[in-house]
């Protein structure tokens, strides 16, 4: 019953916490130092620090994979492709018709 109680009331502390969300690592001794430097140097807590340095590493992975880089010839390629559409195919036009239906 404790067991149970305690989650209920931890439960209620997070539903009221806006840092509720926790993650755990196990890293070196030697890592953990660094980074405890590093938050020191910042003039920032150690989880403070973790958290705006995790943060903009997975902006930056969402951005990269939200977006198209195109070398020049790429991208005019792309462009050519736009403007000037080839005729579609036979398997194009089968596929068209079993979409619709037909």
């Amino acid at each position: 019953m404790v067991c149970v109680m305690s989650a209920l009331a931890k439960k209620a502390v997070e539903s009221k916490n806006p840092k509720a969300g926790r993650i755990e690592a196990r890293l070196p001794r030697e890592t953990k130092a660094l980074i405890e430097q590093a938050a020191s140097l910042a003039g920032m807590s150690t989880s403070d620090f973790v958290v705006s340095r995790a943060q903009e590493a997975a902006r930056r992975m969402v951005s990269e994979h939200e977006r198209w880089v195109l070398s020049r010839q790429q991208s005019e390629k792309f462009v050519r492709a736009l403007l000037h559409p080839s005729e579609p195919n036979a398997a194009l036009l089968s596929a068209a018709r079993r979409y619709k239906g037909e």
